[in-house]
């Protein structure tokens, strides 16, 4: 259930099994789920602890509701090297430009602060995102991927992609998931068709959660 009082009461994946999902639809969702079962196989070792460490950076995650695994996400992604379609031609392939990145960070942590990304505190490593963001990086454990574009164009689109592909995302925006085969009919500004969530207004929780209760 998302823990955003816009649309308590509502979670997605109580549409699995109704007719607003069909086989198709359930079979890529629960590749998602299953996510946080996933055994590093690209970033591995050191990798993997700079990984997870960046994705707390770049999407902070509450406590009180299980945590997206986007570390998972993202290896799962690089084990099967899916791109674009496209990319800049100043960047390496994906899992090139992954692994370049990954160990870039690192190399740029022991660098200024003696010790790996991983084990930096929140302050130091978002300093140190800064850095990479603006491009004041030159260690060159980078291999000329100019880092500004690594953060621009592969960090924060995987990322955020990422996080917003899994169903913990949806119920936290109120989205309901992939319109297969259902569809939506009210297209119209600010109508909602039955299996959409109400947006709960200000002393409208109660009843938004009352409503997004029945949301199938």
């Amino acid at each position: 259930m998302s823990a955003d009082t816009r649309y308590r009461g509502y979670d997605v994946l109580d549409k699995r099994d109704t007719p607003s999902w069909d086989a198709v639809t359930r079979a890529v969702i629960d590749e998602r789920l299953t996510a946080a079962d996933h055994l590093p196989q690209v970033a591995t070792g050191a990798a993997w602890r700079v990984l997870r460490a960046l994705c707390t950076c770049i999407v902070p995650q509450p406590a009180d509701r299980p945590a997206v695994p986007l570390a998972a996400l993202l290896d799962r992604r690089l084990a099967a090297n899916r791109g674009d379609g496209f990319r800049d031609a100043r960047l390496p392939p994906l899992r090139e430009a992954w692994r370049i990145g990954l160990d870039a960070l690192d190399a740029e942590s022991r660098h200024g602060h003696g010790r790996g990304f991983a084990d930096l505190d929140d302050e130091a490593r978002i300093d140190l995102l800064h850095r990479v963001q603006h491009g004041a990086c030159a260690d060159p454990a980078w291999r000329g991927m100019p880092p500004a574009l690594f953060f621009s164009h592969r960090v924060l689109p995987d990322l955020l992609s990422a996080y917003y592909a899994h169903p913990q995302a949806w119920s936290e925006i109120g989205f309901g998931g992939p319109a297969n085969p259902r569809g939506y009919v009210r297209m119209v500004a600010n109508r909602r068709d039955p299996w959409e969530p109400v947006e709960a207004r200000p002393g409208e929780e109660a009843r938004a959660y009352r409503e997004n209760r029945r949301v199938r």
